[in-house]
């Protein structure tokens, strides 16, 4: 069995070498002929690819999965469209420094249950765009929608004048296989979206991996906030295709002298404050006590199906459960990531209390990806950025929108949100087209006069100290 797995995963990578190898002779004009046709097969075929994740999945809001798919089709088209991808990028006459593109080879793209054909949509275009065959490994829970997704891309691209084999897929649901794929010689970079386990599998296949975990955003809300907007647009942030982006909000951290005032503003909005015996109740559910990870069972669930499941009666029309907690970590489950309408709440005595407490919750499981303050205030702005270790931190903005980029922002659309070194990763950007790119650059010959003024013979006399050479060296130029 073994075996006919490796044959199996050499004779995809064969494939995507092959079109690798085609794919590097297209030029600029080629590439974007190619990435707008899948742009617009995409992009037209939004609301019935959204309807089969949500069928599928059973997760989310079919309408929230439409905008997300706009997203990942005209958004990310619209910001790379005028990228150069192909050839000299850049050229300093200065310097005398050129740049060059390279595609970097086939990429294993690895696509979470949460957000099936949106990340399927957005990968396959970044990659197009730089000129990369991808290779698409759905989750078990997706397999068919994401199957059809890369049908319509797959198809676009072909008529577009593609490579074959630019776009494949291997089978759902053998981990064991696409793990053999990850470690492949022959895979260039693998884009991995998902659970931290499947993270730390592509960062330990032996292959250059960008990987995304777990978000666990932290929430302040400042004295200087004005509290109904903060409120409405975390509703609007968390509800949003029922908390399944990575980014969505995960604690609300505020101030004793504010807290009343906060309640009441969620309780207006409809949302509804946990009693301590609820909150044992819907822990259970949404916490495996195990593994200390979000349930599947109240991933991207409404509040009317947890309760049911907690076994607890909530107001008809509630659009958040939220639990007042005591402290931070695994002692304390809800405190952890849940990709679900379900928020911890905090009250801190002071300012450095509150900061502290959504840096604990960032080290809790979501270092390096995201973190929101509502303020009016510049200093306490930046104060908060300052000590926060998120590779986004947003302000006065809907974390699961804003974190994507284009809607709030003018960061590039992205369903893939680099957390930096503290999330184990190379970047905090938010993935694109050029992170799929080697530059290469020419150096043409450009003696630094700076260098050559200088009188080199003082290297190599002991007695001359470094005042000397630096005043000679910055005197000359």
């Amino acid at each position: 069995m073994a075996e006919n797995q490796i044959e199996k995963a050499n004779a995809i990578l064969d494939r995507a070498q092959m079109a690798s190898a085609e794919f590097n002779q297209y030029n600029q004009e080629q590439t974007d002929k190619v990435v707008e046709a899948v742009f617009k097969a995409s992009f037209n075929n939004r609301v019935r690819l959204a309807k089969m994740a949500c069928e599928e999945t059973g997760m989310g809001v079919w309408e929230h999965k439409v905008i997300k798919n706009v997203l990942a089709s005209q958004m990310v088209y619209e910001s790379i469209r005028n990228e150069k991808t192909v050839g000299v990028i850049s050229y300093d006459p200065l310097t005398g420094i050129s740049e060059i593109a390279q595609p970097l080879g086939p990429i294993l793209a690895v696509i979470p249950v949460t957000n099936p054909t949106s990340t399927t949509i957005f990968k396959i275009l970044i990659c197009l765009k730089s000129r990369n065959p991808i290779i698409i490994s759905a989750h078990r829970g997706a397999a068919k929608s994401c199957t059809e997704t890369v049908r319509i891309c797959y198809e676009a691209a072909l008529e577009a004048g593609a490579p074959e084999d630019c776009i494949q897929m291997i089978s759902a649901g053998s981990r064991e296989f696409t793990h053999i794929v990850m470690a492949h010689s022959k895979v260039a970079l693998i884009l991995a979206t998902g659970g931290t386990g499947l993270v730390n599998a592509a960062y330990s296949s032996g292959n250059p991996a960008i990987g995304v975990g777990p978000g666990n955003v932290p929430v302040f809300i400042d004295e200087s906030a004005d509290i109904p907007f903060a409120v409405s647009n975390i509703i609007t942030s968390k509800t949003f295709d029922n908390g399944t982006i990575c980014a969505s909000e995960q604690s609300i951290v505020v101030l004793d002298s504010m807290e009343r005032k906060i309640i009441a503003e969620f309780e207006k909005q409809h949302c509804y404050f946990l009693n301590p015996e609820e909150i044992k109740k819907v822990e259970r559910i949404a916490i495996v006590d195990e593994t200390k990870s979000m349930s599947p069972f109240v991933v991207g669930q409404p509040v009317s199906v947890i309760a049911a499941k907690a076994g607890i009666t909530v107001p008809e029309g509630t659009r958040i459960l939220l639990a007042k907690l005591d402290g931070i970590g695994k002692n304390y489950p809800l405190s952890l990531e849940v990709l679900a309408p379900i928020l911890a709440f905090y009250s801190a005595r002071d300012y450095p209390s509150a900061v502290n407490m959504c840096i604990d919750l960032n080290y809790l499981g979501g270092i390096g990806h995201s973190a929101c303050i509502y303020a009016n205030d510049e200093i306490r702005i930046k104060e908060y950025a300052e000590m926060l270790n998120a590779g986004r931190v947003l302000v006065n903005t809907p974390t699961s929108q804003g974190a994507v980029g284009y809607f709030y922002n003018n960061l590039s659309p992205s369903l893939t949100l680099g957390c930096g070194t503290g999330g184990k990763n190379i970047t905090t950007e938010n993935i694109t087209a050029k992170n799929l790119l080697n530059i290469q650059r020419v150096c043409r010959r450009k003696p630094n006069e700076m260098w050559f003024s200088c009188d080199q013979s003082k290297y190599f006399d002991e007695s001359i100290g470094v005042d000397e050479i630096m005043n000679e060296y910055y005197k000359n130029h």
